[in-house]
């Protein structure tokens, strides 16, 4: 007789295979104990400092004002592509106020005329240098006649010369009838006879062409006899009056006045 164990019959299908409720219980514990943790932090989602907003909050505060000082005169009519309308010039000081401001006059261009080409001999103030070179303001050579200093500024002066009753040296001066216009020796001029307490009258370009051609075969500088010949008074013809301002381009010339040397 075969005493053989027997195995075990199989479970029917289903019987024995339930869910275990009692591990759905500890999943959702887990589940919930991963909620209640903090999520992770995502890359470019971190809050700013309040340390680096108030950095910025500065750096914004003062480039506006500094903007605000020294942005000039900018305006935003420059970034229009039509191009903003030209700022209105100041009105002229004046009795006839409201005018435009007009160009430099006469005296103000020979100041600097005279400060860039004679004022290393003659100063600022005029006064010269002590036995080396004469004075300006209060000389007979300056506030006398017209003819007498642009025949000097022209040509030129060579050799010792007396100003004011006092002698100065052999020191020259260069003629400047190849270095300036018609215009700046009479602009220089009117400068020169006008200012420092002197009040000469006037010079005007078309003076300085006419003498220009009178002298023009005269290459050597003068001396002083050769100034001294001419009278003390002589003016220039066809300039202003004395004590006037000279006519403005394409004014005629007053009835009685010379008429004016063509260049």
């Amino acid at each position: 007789m075969n005493d053989e164990p027997k195995s075990p019959a199989p479970k029917a299908f289903g019987v024995g295979q339930g869910m275990d409720y009692g591990e759905l219980a500890d999943v959702q514990q887990v589940h919930a104990a991963v909620q209640r943790e903090k999520r992770e932090p995502r890359v470019g989602a971190e809050p700013l400092s309040i340390w680096l907003i108030a950095i910025y909050g500065l750096a914004v505060f003062f480039g506006g004002a500094y903007l605000g000082r020294y942005s000039g005169n900018f305006s935003s009519g420059g970034l229009d592509p039509m191009g903003a309308p030209p700022p209105a010039k100041k009105a002229a000081a004046g009795p006839a106020g409201g005018e435009q401001a007009a160009e430099l006059s006469p005296h103000d261009r020979g100041k600097k005329i005279f400060a860039a080409n004679c004022q290393t001999c003659h100063q600022a103030n005029g006064l010269g240098v002590p036995s080396q070179y004469p004075p300006l303001a209060g000389s007979e050579f300056t506030t006398g006649g017209s003819r007498r200093p642009a025949m000097i500024v022209l040509k030129g002066l060579q050799g010792p010369v007396k100003v004011k009753g006092q002698q100065y040296g052999a020191a020259v001066m260069q003629p400047w009838d190849k270095t300036l216009t018609d215009q700046k020796i009479a602009d220089v001029l009117t400068y020169e006879r006008s200012d420092w307490g002197n009040s000469a009258s006037p010079v005007i370009a078309e003076q300085i062409t006419a003498l220009r051609k009178e002298l023009a075969n005269h290459p050597e500088s003068f001396t002083e006899p050769d100034i001294l010949a001419v009278p003390a008074d002589a003016e220039l013809p066809g300039g202003p009056p004395a004590g006037g301002a000279p006519p403005k381009p394409g004014e005629a010339a007053k009835p009685g006045e010379p008429p004016k040397p063509r260049g």
